[in-house]
């Protein structure tokens, strides 16, 4: 869990970043910024770190050695002598730009910032981040003129919502810092270079993110594998969903040879999960974990995935909550329409 309630912003300097694609370059800041206005510099913090939950981890990595990752080394030589900022934010700046190769990359500014007294999982430590602002909003702007009042806009940043940023923490140097990522911007694989590119970052295994992990292959199990194309009917899509959701809410330990056993039940169906799951991790270089223990905090955030609806033409909606043993369907040859019976005890 991450507390920002102590932070400190004790440098700040932004350069501009543009697409290596379009060479539109890199603008560089002469000197640091100066923030002497509290409420700016509360505003910026909020803007900086809000975002960021603790919920899971990544850290720099390497193919071949840690100490051949740029961003790890030019973030070393600030923690280690914080007068090397000026210097090592051009560095960032020039690596970001190298590596910003997608047609689809936007310029924007690049901030890069050292703040002190994180609370990281009840340690304290110095962090850096490093932040990307690629889009901009339109805000109306109301202005008394003589006596009356008067419309203007004007384009700016939305602090509530963080383009590309990272937090750099001072812990755990020798396994590549402990990470904490933020893209907002795309899911697709324009927003690749800023994690794999630019910063190089792998995951932490911990049991939040093989928890995660799980949640994710079910889903895309469910939603990819378990459909009308296949010949399963939506209700096993359903059924496969639900039992899912209470192995996690009843277990503590997951347990890949009893999840398939009490989840996936169909020993043809077990073989398909196994093959999907196998191509997951495979695809996203991931370790394959058979055991771990079940995080409490990733279930909750997956709990939107575990809500099932049928949805029928678009006519109607079935949202299945918990037994799918009380749905049956059914075709009526008659009207030529398949239909749904669903069965229950008490009506509210």
């Amino acid at each position: 869990m991450l507390n920002f309630t102590d932070v400190n912003l004790n440098q700040i300097i932004v350069h501009s970043i543009g697409s290596k694609v379009e060479e539109q370059g890199v603008k560089l800041s002469k000197s640091e910024m100066n923030i002497n206005d509290h409420t700016v510099e509360t505003i910026l913090k909020q803007y900086f770190l809000n975002q960021f939950k603790g919920e899971y981890y990544f850290s720099f990595t390497h193919e071949s050695d840690l100490q051949l990752n740029s961003v790890y080394n030019y973030i070393t030589q600030i923690f280690e002598d914080p007068s090397n900022f000026y210097q090592q934010s051009i560095n960032l700046a020039n690596c970001l730009y190298s590596n910003s190769n997608h047609p689809k990359i936007k310029i924007g500014e690049f901030y890069v910032v050292y703040f002190s007294d994180i609370n990281v999982e009840g340690e304290v430590v110095d962090g850096i981040g490093l932040f990307k602002s690629e889009n901009k909003d339109t805000y109306i702007k109301v202005y008394q003129k003589d006596d009356n009042f008067e419309v203007d806009y004007e384009n700016g940043i939305n602090i509530k919502k963080l383009d590309k940023g990272c937090l750099i923490f001072n812990t755990e140097k020798e396994f590549g810092y402990k990470v904490a990522l933020v893209d907002s911007t795309n899911k697709n694989n324009e927003a690749l270079y800023w994690r794999d590119d630019f910063l190089k970052l792998m995951p932490r295994e911990n049991e939040f993110y093989q928890t995660n992990q799980i949640i994710d292959i079910c889903k895309g199990f469910s939603e990819q594998i378990l459909t009308p194309n296949n010949d399963i009917d939506k209700t096993e899509q359903v059924a496969f969903v639900k039992r899912a959701e209470s192995y996690f809410s009843n277990n503590d330990i997951y347990d890949n040879k009893q999840f398939k056993q009490e989840v996936v039940v169909d020993e043809q169906i077990s073989e398909a999960f196994e093959e999907y799951k196998q191509e997951f991790e495979n695809t996203r270089n991931l370790s394959d974990v058979d055991q771990f223990k079940i995080s409490e905090p990733a279930i909750k955030k997956g709990k939107k995935y575990f809500r099932s609806v049928i949805k029928l033409d678009k006519n109607f909606h079935i949202y299945v909550h918990s037994n799918p043993d009380y749905i049956e369907k059914g075709v009526d040859n008659n009207k030529g329409l398949n239909y749904y019976k669903l069965y229950f005890r008490d009506e509210e």
